[in-house]
C-alpha cells in the first residue's frame, strides 16, 4: 500500500501542487528561507516577506553581514522573532563554514533548524532522501493510516516520522515531500477535508471509520495567560524614548515605548491623553491587553539607562512588535507628527 499512497501523492501534486518561487530552485538559501519565513505564516503572507528578503539580502553572505536591527525591521510584521534570529545567527554560521552544508547532520546544526527543515532543505536543494515531516504530514498519515497515537507525544512523533520515511520514493524525496505538504493544505484540510474528491479516499481508514475530524489526536492543550500592557508614547520637541526589549520574554531585541506592567502610571508633569483602551492582541500562549497613553511634555522625562531618545520621524526605522505598531498608529487621530 505504502508505494501506492506516494505515487498517488505525486500523481495529485504534479496537477495540484502550488507553483511558489522556491521550488523553481536548487539554491539552498533560497528553500531554506522560505522555509523558515513559513513556519507558522500562512503562504500569502510569507510569499512577500521571502521576496522582500531576497531583493535586500540575496545572498547568505550578505545576510550574515547584516546587522541584528536590518534583519528584524525587514521580518517586522511576521512575529515569533526568534526565527528572524536564529537565521541570522544561521547566516553567519554558513558563511564562517565557507558555504551550505549539504548533509542532514550537518545543516541540523545550523542554529534554529531542526528535523523537518533539515530534511526540507536536504531533499528539495541537495536530493537527499530524507522525509519532511510538518503539520500537514502528521495530519494526512494519521488519517490515511488510522493512527490515533497523539502526535504530541515522542511515540507518535517517531510513528509518523517512520511512516513518511518509508513512504519516500527513492530518488524523488523532494517531490514526495512538496506533494504530501501540499496535500494537506489544500485537501486533507484540518477542518471541512475534501474527502468527496480525495484520491485516497478508498484507502484511507479515517475515512472509512468516519473519523476524519477526530485525528490526528493531541493529548495538551495551549495554556494562554493574559497580561495588561500600559504603553506610554512620550514626545518632547520632536523626540520620544524608546528601548530594546530584554531576553527572557516576548519580543527579545525589539524596541517599544515606555511600558508600564503591573503597576500604577508615573506621576509626570505633562499633558496626558488616553489614545485607546485594552487594544487586545494574541499571541500563541499570551493574550495581551493594551492600554496606550500619549504624553507630551517639553522636558525630557529620567528613564532608565536603557532608553535612547529619538527624532519621532525616525520611530519607524526601528523594528517594534505588531501591537505597538497598531498603537502608535492611533496617535495620527490626535496628531499627525509621526
Amino acid at each position: 500500500m505504502n508505494q501506492t499512497v506516494s505515487t498517488i501523492l505525486i500523481q495529485w501534486y504534479r496537477s495540484h501542487g502550488r507553483d511558489l518561487p522556491w521550488r523553481h530552485t536548487r539554491d539552498p538559501y533560497a528553500i531554506w528561507l522560505s522555509e523558515v519565513i513559513l513556519q507558522q505564516t500562512r503562504i500569502a503572507q510569507g510569499l512577500s516577506y521571502w521576496q522582500r528578503f531576497m531583493h535586500h539580502f540575496p545572498t547568505v553572505e550578505r545576510l550574515a553581514s547584516a546587522t541584528e536591527d536590518e534583519v528584524l525591521l525587514l521580518w517586522q510584521g511576521l512575529g515569533y522573532y526568534s526565527r528572524a534570529r536564529h537565521l541570522h545567527e544561521a547566516a553567519r554560521q554558513i558563511v564562517a563554514k565557507g558555504g551550505f552544508p549539504t548533509t542532514l547532520r550537518e545543516i541540523k546544526s545550523l542554529s534554529g533548524i531542526g528535523d523537518y527543515t533539515a530534511a526540507a532543505i536536504a531533499s528539495f536543494a541537495f536530493g537527499v532522501d530524507a522525509a519532511a515531516v510538518d503539520g500537514n504530514v502528521y495530519r494526512v498519515l494519521a488519517r490515511v493510516f488510522g493512527i490515533d497515537t497523539p502526535i504530541d507525544t515522542s511515540n507518535g512523533r517517531h510513528l509518523i516520522a517512520a511512516l513518511a520515511q518509508d513512504l519516500v520514493p527513492k530518488g524523488h524525496a523532494d517531490e514526495f515531500n512538496q506533494a504530501i505538504m501540499d496535500f494537506g493544505a489544500l485537501q486533507c484540510t484540518p477542518r471541512k477535508a475534501r474527502c468527496e474528491t480525495c484520491p485516497l479516499l478508498d484507502r484511507c481508514v479515517a475515512a472509512h471509520d468516519g473519523r476524519v475530524e477526530e485525528l490526528p489526536v493531541k493529548l495538551k492543550t495551549t495554556t494562554i495567560k493574559e497580561r495588561h500592557f500600559t504603553y506610554i508614547f512620550i514626545r518632547c520637541k520632536g523626540q520620544t524614548a524608546i528601548h530594546r526589549r530584554k531576553a527572557g520574554d516576548i519580543w527579545q531585541g525589539l524596541w517599544e515605548p515606555v511600558l508600564v506592567e503591573g503597576t500604577a502610571l508615573p506621576q509626570w508633569q505633562g499633558q496626558w491623553t488616553l489614545v485607546c483602551k485594552e487594544v487586545k492582541h494574541q499571541l500563541t500562549h499570551r493574550l495581551i491587553f493594551a492600554d496606550f497613553y500619549l504624553f507630551e511634555t517639553d522636558s525630557r522625562i529620567s528613564l532608565p539607562a536603557d532608553y535612547i531618545w529619538i527624532d519621532e520621524a525616525a520611530f519607524n526605522c526601528y523594528a517594534h512588535p505588531q501591537l505597538v505598531k497598531n498603537l502608535v498608529g492611533h496617535i495620527h487621530l490626535h496628531s499627525p507628527s509621526l
